[in-house]
Parts: C-alpha cells; structure tokens; sequence
C-alpha cells in the first residue's frame, strides 16, 4: 500500500511527466504545439477521424510544403498517443491521401542558397558596432562549424576552448543526438579578416561575456543584454546581412551557413568524409544534394566539348 502511494504520490507523476517530455527535443515540442493549434484552428479536433485528418490535408495540400503536412501527420498523432487514444494518422485513408499528393505535387523540398564562402566574406567584410562583431562571429564560426541555428543559439562561453591550432567548440546536444553524448567541432585558424577564431575572440573581448550565453540579444542602443538569440533571430540575421550586401534575402535561411560549408568544401575537393567530420552527418546519403548542386559546374559536359 505504501509502495502504490509513493508511485502515485504527485512528486513522483510530476517527475514521470517531465521525463516523459524529455524524450523530444524543446524545439520539436513547440513545433508539434505549433502543428495541433493549427489543425485545430482548421477545423479539426482531438480525437479525430481518419477522414478529419484526410481532409485537413487536402485543404491544406496546395499551401503547405509536404515536409510541413508530414510533421503535422505526425503531431496529431501524438497528440492522440498522449492522450491513450488510437491515432488515425496510421489509417490507409490518412497515408493514402498523403501519398497522393506526394505524387501530385512532387516531394522535392525547397532548397535555400547556400552562403558560399566568398559570399560570406563579402557579407562579413564592414559591419559596424557592436552588433557588427556579434553578427560577424555569429555567421562565420556558424559556417565553420556547420551548425545548425539551434546549435548555434545554445553555445555556452563554456563550450568554447582556445588552443594552438583554433578552437574547440562542444555540441552538448543537437537534432540528431537527442540524448547528448555531445561532440567537439574543431575550428582552425585561418589566414586574413575573416578568420572565424579571431572574429569569436574579437566578440568576447568586446562584449565582455565571460560565462552564459556566447550569442546574446541587443537592444536599440547597441547594448548586450542577458537573453540569448533564438533559432528564428539567425535566420533573421543572415536575411539581413544578405540583403545589405546585395543579394536576394528570399534565397537564404538559417540552413544556409551550414549548406554553405559543405558546399564550399565540395567545390575546394574536400573528401566526404573529411566534410561529415565537421557537419557530423551520419552518412554521404544527405551530403550528396550538396554536392552534386556545388559541382554541376565541374567538369560540365559542355565545357568538355565547347
């Protein structure tokens, strides 16, 4: 009897919940809320039919991306998984409809342009202030290290480590390492301006941040505050800086840093492998879009033959 008071005692259901909500990273979580409120909003409603859910998606299958339509599949499904209900997203009607518009309106993903390193270099070459340093830190140790805007966002002054050859930054967590073993990326010196090391030594020094967030907000008066950036104020960032330099801000995102060192990379004929060492993909499978885009130029048929 005491044993069942214990586990149904309101610390223990609190600390059950909270285990339970670590199994999905923050980001996902607010996406999934993000996806419910929608469907909801749409018209739908938990629990749901298979044709609720079918039809949601055919309304909606001209407007959204199907990346987007196969994450919010997936979020009305563990919305019904939370609650002890069986999920219509498994019906034949539910994956059906979906395949269906795969096939109408195609499964290519849209593409952002990869910020390619002489287009950094441009972006980074005079920008003033403060917020000048910060964003010129922010853009090239994110290029270098290939991380993704939530990596990136999370960077604590303790992950980073100066020695000889650079820097070492540590990952303690990111999309594809869920339970935070972590992992170092290595960032060298490199030769002129633009040296990605200098510039983060640059930013701390100016900032004067010693412990906390490495990427922090400012306000009108160009003054640090104590907030980091999210993931959404990098995307905001690169958009920014690409349109001041010229280019078409509509082509970029946050991914672009981390698309543009592979591509880069691919382009100055560094191995895969040597290219997943520093972007941590699993495999060459992902690496390939990059690469095949970044060398279509290279050894182009015609030039063989003009």
């Amino acid at each position: 009897m005491k044993k069942d008071s214990l586990l149904s005692s309101h610390g223990t259901r609190k600390k059950v919940r909270t285990y339970l909500a670590a199994t999905q990273a923050k980001n996902t979580q607010l996406a999934y809320r993000s996806d419910i409120a929608h469907f909801l909003k749409s018209g739908g409603r938990i629990p749901a039919t298979p044709h609720c859910v079918a039809s949601y998606l055919a309304v909606h299958a001209n407007t959204l991306s199907l990346a987007t339509l196969n994450r919010r599949v997936v979020a009305i499904g563990h919305a019904h998984k939370d609650k002890g209900l069986a999920s219509p997203t498994r019906s034949a009607l539910v994956t059906d409809t979906l395949r269906g518009i795969r096939r109408i309106n195609g499964s290519r993903q849209r593409q952002v342009m990869p910020l390619l390193k002489a287009d950094l270099v441009k972006i980074t070459r005079k920008l003033p202030g403060l917020i000048g340093l910060r964003d010129k830190a922010l853009l090239l140790i994110g290029f270098a290290g290939a991380f993704r805007r939530s990596e990136l966002v999370a960077l604590q002054v303790e992950d980073v480590r100066f020695v000889a050859e650079g820097t070492l930054i540590q990952v303690r967590r990111s999309k594809t390492d869920q339970n935070g073993v972590g992992r170092n990326v290595a960032i060298p010196y490199t030769k002129g301006r633009h040296c990605p090391v200098q510039a983060l030594k640059q930013w701390l020094k100016k900032s004067n941040i010693k412990t906390g967030t490495l990427f922090r907000r400012m306000n009108r008066f160009d003054q640090i505050t104590d907030y980091g950036l999210c993931a959404a104020s990098v995307a905001l960032i690169i958009k920014q800086r690409v349109a001041e330099a010229g280019l078409n801000p509509k082509q970029y995102s946050g991914h672009s840093l981390r698309a543009g060192l592979v591509t880069s990379a691919a382009k100055a004929g560094v191995s895969s492998w040597k290219i997943r060492q520093q972007t941590a993909h699993k495999s060459d499978v992902m690496l390939q879009r990059y690469i095949r885009d970044g060398q279509l130029f290279h050894n182009n048929a015609v030039s063989q033959i003009w």
